[in-house]
């Protein structure tokens, strides 16, 4: 029988037991450490070279820096600028794949518009810099996928921007790029890969490596559900921690050569109907650009890019954060927004490969992989866009390992050619929207959300709400979503807490002005009934909720980074 793509508490305690051995089943090849993107694209082309693969993550998948970025697939027009021309090839070769072979459910065009504020120089300079991305699209392995940008002036800019200050313009160039929910797509990517016979558990805090001389051979770590200890042997475990690299290199004795700088990014979510737009903008400021970028019935604007030498688990925005963004936001709107208008704040951390002395906003996005010890492979740096290439690069240097030591030989990656899970039916199901909604008994708007949140797997939220009639209603607090999604989110996309749900299943989070304190206690009784919580662990995940939206509330009013972070803290993680 094929492995299932279900993240579901059985699969997790069975891919544990897997992971130490107790089933029976041959040593792993490959233990990867970190649920991010770069994690799960490791573990993906791991397993699908047919290595025996395990993945251990510490917290929820994504719940790091890959759930916090722009959202935005795309080659980084303003690399162009510092002429790093093979990342931007790169990303964009990365882009076209995920529009149109990998990803096609998950990713979507998106609009931007690039205003042109000075006369005479900037057109040509900027409609050039446009060019040669389009052309470096079109020179990729897939096609393009998109329009070509083209040129508007002032009186079109209007039209499709009413409240974009135009007195300040000679035009725009319009362009497009690609958006993705991205800790989604984090998740489906570790569905995949445990589709293709991937052992995936998160809430899983590695300790310590195990050592046979000077090579690493598996990993000591301690199951945070249980508070259980446990030990993982693989031939070759690949770090891809992100920003906590460093302490991942200290378990070896300090030994590597990655020195990884935090780089905090804060976005704004703001209703759809603050802003008219049909398009997104993007506007340089003195130390990087801003994104004002579509997202569904909302706009995500940022970012910030400054150092962060405080709490990694939970970067905190500052009042100073806001006011920089919405202060360049307002800097280009006829009706000017403010902290009242903010429905959602989120701020991640890059983890930035660190020249000793540049700014952040400076470093290169680019990645490195090393081999500090025999048995282990770290990777950090790069971006969402490029997580495939990054897999794909630790696991080569794995391969190599795996050749010299145990004689085994690793096939080439191939993960340019599988697409995710939901991929394969997307086309047909969206074709068959109007009839899915017939037989289902919901609106065709409800089924193009599902559609754009699971794609071909619509079919198994679907069949939840057959099953069940009362998960066909919205969930109360934050009707954008069913009840099924829910219960789906517990059975399928492998959430375990009601951070998860909230979080990052949905982005309810983000998406609703209370910040999802009116939603939580609808979702959290419907994932006590699918994980056995009682009535005192059920008001305990609501409890923790509150909390954390509260800390992070707080977080906001303080000046500075320091004073926020301190505020952000007091409320830790539930397990």
């Amino acid at each position: 029988m094929s492995p299932s793509s279900a993240l579901s508490p059985q699969a997790r305690d069975e891919a544990l037991a897997t992971m130490q051995g107790l089933s029976g089943q041959p040593e792993l090849d490959v233990l990867v450490v970190g649920g991010g993107v770069v994690g799960v694209g490791t573990a993906l082309d791991a397993v699908t070279r047919g290595l025996n693969t395990g993945l251990l993550e510490q917290r929820d998948l994504a719940s790091g820096t890959s759930s916090r970025s722009s959202k935005l697939i795309h080659g980084g027009l303003r690399y162009l600028e510092m002429l790093d021309f093979g990342l931007v090839r790169e990303a964009l070769q990365e882009r076209g794949l995920l529009l149109t072979r990998i990803a096609p459910h998950l990713v979507r065009p998106v609009p931007f518009l690039y205003p042109l504020t000075h006369r005479g120089w900037e057109r040509p300079y900027v409609g050039a810099g446009l060019a040669l991305y389009d052309g470096m699209a079109m020179l990729g392995k897939t096609e393009m996928g998109l329009p070509r940008h083209r040129h508007l002036f002032r009186r079109q800019v209007a039209r499709i921007a009413p409240d974009f200050k135009t007195e300040a313009i000679s035009g725009a160039i319009k362009y497009y790029d690609c958006q993705v929910d991205d800790a989604r797509l984090v998740m489906t990517i570790a569905r995949t890969a445990a589709a293709h016979g991937a052992h995936v558990a998160t809430r899983v805090r590695v300790t310590g490596f195990l050592r046979e001389g000077e090579r690493v051979v598996g990993v000591r770590a301690i199951d945070l559900e249980t508070q259980r200890e446990l030990e993982v042997r693989a031939r070759v475990v690949i770090n891809a921690a992100g920003v906590w690299t460093d302490e991942i290199q200290e378990m070896v004795g300090g030994r590597g050569s990655l020195h990884v700088q935090a780089s905090k990014g804060i976005h704004l979510v703001v209703p759809r109907d603050r802003i008219r737009s049909e398009a997104g903008f993007i506007v340089r400021t003195e130390k990087s650009v801003l994104f004002v970028i579509p997202w569904g019935r909302h706009w995500i604007i940022g970012t910030t890019d400054t150092p962060w030498s405080l709490d990694k688990a939970h970067p905190a925005a500052s009042r100073a954060d806001i006011d920089y963004v919405l202060g360049h936001l307002n800097a280009i709107l006829r009706e000017p927004l403010d902290h009242e208008d903010v429905e959602g704040v989120y701020a991640g951390l890059r983890p930035l490969l660190s020249g000793e002395s540049e700014p952040t906003s400076r470093i290169s996005r680019e990645h490195t992989v090393v081999t500090p010890v025999p048995g282990l492979v770290m990777i950090a740096g790069g971006k969402l866009t490029t997580y495939r290439v990054m897999g794909k690069d630790a696991v080569d240097a794995a391969a190599h390992s795996l050749k010299t030591t145990v004689n085994l030989t690793t096939r080439d990656s191939i993960t340019d050619r599988v697409p995710l899970v939901g991929a394969a039916d997307w086309e047909t199901r969206t074709n068959q929207r109007v009839l899915l909604a017939r037989r289902s008994g919901l609106h065709v708007a409800r089924i193009d959300h599902l559609l754009g949140r699971y794609g071909g797997l619509v079919d198994e939220v679907l069949a939840l709400v057959t099953e069940r009639r009362s998960l066909a209603l919205p969930l109360e607090g934050a009707e954008d979503y069913l009840a099924a999604e829910v219960v789906y989110a517990v059975t399928h996309e492998g959430a375990r807490h009601l951070d998860d749900l909230l979080t990052r299943r949905t982005r309810i989070s983000i998406e609703t002005f209370d910040r999802g304190v009116a939603a939580a206690p609808g979702a959290a009784a419907l994932m006590a009934a699918e994980l056995g919580w009682d009535e005192a662990r059920t008001a305990d995940e609501v409890d923790h909720y509150l909390r954390r939206v509260e800390a992070e509330r707080r977080s906001q009013r303080q000046a500075t980074d320091q004073e926020a972070d301190e505020a952000r803290v007091s409320v830790s993680d539930i397990v």
